[in-house]
């Protein structure tokens, strides 16, 4: 058996009591990064054969593994903090295994995403988790262009030395919403703060960020959406991502996706823009 487990993000006490009867009997712990499994076996007194797996040697590492499940043993796979194969290895060994049919079971707990979006207040229905942003600068506003319109909280994560970045990009692209940045969450100096996007550039541009962050920002208003033609709602979206600077031909990819309409329509329209905005797609 393969069992998926999720680790504490910070507080070793968030930890299940299956997930620790499970590495006291597992014959073998596989762990992304073998020195802070360490820690948390060390912490709980367990002690049990340890191997790492982490995204330069996923695929690889994952064959060997498939190898001994095959052989009837118990292993037990855990990332650094939080739950395996969510922006965290443990894909490519879940997807072997179910190629294999070899069973499998994963244990929840803890969550970065999960906990952060409870803790801004933003949620109250479905939500959407995007995880870490493209570095290039077209292609965060291509993706913020598909998310724009969504009517649910949004959630990233950031690291420290590009949050600010980060969230002017959302100012620029979403526009001055409602947000919630959590750092360090389940740690000794846990902090969220609220208010609109403007608000905490400017609290982190003062006291310049530590830690690991996780974003929350309020989704889109339906009740502002005007009610426009399919012509009208696609020139719009263009307009909107060639003012964010997209090229044409990203801006034509970014709304097909984003409307779901095709590229060959997207196209034809594009072309009734300013031609002095135009260039070939």
């Amino acid at each position: 058996m393969l069992y998926v487990c999720a680790t504490p993000i910070g507080n070793l006490e968030d930890i299940t009591l299956r997930v620790l009867r499970v590495l006291e009997a597992a014959d073998l712990i596989v762990a992304e990064d073998t020195r802070q499994t360490r820690k948390l076996l060390s912490h709980y007194q367990i002690a049990k054969p340890l191997t790492s797996l982490h995204k330069y040697n996923e695929r690889e590492k994952s064959g060997q593994i498939i190898e001994l499940l095959k052989q009837g043993k118990t292993v037990a796979y855990v990332s650094d903090a939080g739950m395996p194969g969510i922006f965290d290895p443990g894909a490519e060994l879940i997807a072997q295994a179910i190629a294999a049919d070899l069973p499998l079971t994963v244990l929840p707990g803890a969550n970065a995403a999960l906990t952060a979006v409870v803790q801004s207040g933003l949620i109250a229905g479905p939500f959407y988790f995007h995880g870490f942003l493209p570095r290039k600068q077209a292609q965060v506003a291509e993706a913020l262009a598909r998310l724009q319109d969504l009517p649910c909280p949004l959630i990233f994560y950031e690291a420290p030395h590009r949050l600010l970045k980060t969230l002017a990009a959302l100012k620029k692209h979403l526009g001055d919403r409602r947000c919630s940045v959590s750092r360090e969450l389940t740690k000794l100096f846990e902090e969220t703060k609220r208010g609109k996007l403007s608000d905490l550039i400017e609290h982190y541009t003062a006291q310049p960020p530590r830690g690991e962050f996780v974003i929350v920002v309020a989704g889109a208003d339906p009740e502002v959406q005007p009610h426009l033609s399919d012509e009208e709602q696609i020139l719009g979206c263009l307009g909107q991502c060639l003012d964010r600077g997209l090229s044409k031909r990203e801006a034509v990819k970014a709304v097909a996706q984003q409307l779901g309409v095709s590229k060959n329509e997207v196209y034809r329209l594009a072309l009734q823009l300013n031609p002095a905005d135009r260039e070939e797609g």
